[in-house]
């Protein structure tokens, strides 16, 4: 039987790669949501609604708390109390669970307890990788920059494609799912991998999954996306 699918920020990073992944299923009917069609797409009915749409910007967060909070928190309330659905998905992040002493993470985390009831999911993802990745700690890397937390953090690093595709094949799954690699990779041994003096200037953040499964991408495999970047450049 169809299930209708909507995704609200699919033109974000995860969003676009989710709505590639979902589109492979021949029995979901998908609605890609963005700012333009919003409004339209809101008088629909859906069985399932993902919100892929919450911001991804930690120092931006701590610097506008507020509005964090608008884009983060109100807004998934507004999804939840606006919109018609069976089914909600949150795509959020290991930072709900693991950096509550930062906004960008308490945002997060509130943003969950909206979520948590009836079969709905909450996915959190852990840090991504993907040819067209922009910001994160692994730019940051490969151009040199000082890099805001400490070295000996412990990163599980994961394709963007890899997660996307999981939460497609998974939507019966309910309750909070963490999603990323099933270990982990310290930021100083790949800034020793790329042969770069990286500066690093902050607390430790040890971003892994609580429990992964056997399927879940090694994070080792970052440093051969590295290569494949330098290669690029």
């Amino acid at each position: 039987m169809p299930v209708s699918v909507a995704v609200i920020g699919a033109s974000g990073y995860v969003g676009h790669a989710l709505c590639n992944a979902l589109a492979r299923n021949p029995t979901i009917i998908l609605t890609c949501v963005n700012r333009e069609n919003y409004a339209q797409m809101q008088r629909n009915s859906f069985d399932i609604l993902i919100n892929a749409a919450m911001p991804s910007k930690r120092f931006w967060a701590a610097n506008n708390p507020d509005k964090d909070f608008a884009e983060t928190v109100q807004k998934t309330a507004d999804l939840l109390y606006g919109w018609r659905f069976k089914k909600f998905i949150q795509i959020s992040t290991l930072s709900a669970r693991c950096q509550l002493d930062t906004v960008y993470g308490r945002h997060k985390a509130a943003a969950e307890k909206l979520c948590g009831f009836d079969d709905n999911l909450i996915v959190r993802l852990g840090p991504m990788y993907s040819k067209d990745l922009s910001k994160g700690v692994l730019v940051d890397m490969l151009e040199g920059r000082k890099v805001f937390v400490d070295g000996e953090s412990k990163y599980c690093f994961a394709p963007l494609d890899f997660s996307a595709s999981w939460v497609a094949g998974n939507l019966d799954c309910s309750g909070i799912v963490e999603v990323g690699a099933r270990n982990s990779i310290r930021l100083r041994e790949v800034a020793d991998y790329l042969g770069f003096n990286v500066e690093f200037v902050g607390a430790l953040d040890n971003q892994e999954v609580e429990k992964p499964l056997d399927v879940y991408p090694d994070a080792h495999d970052a440093l051969a996306f590295i290569d494949i970047i330098r290669k690029q450049k």
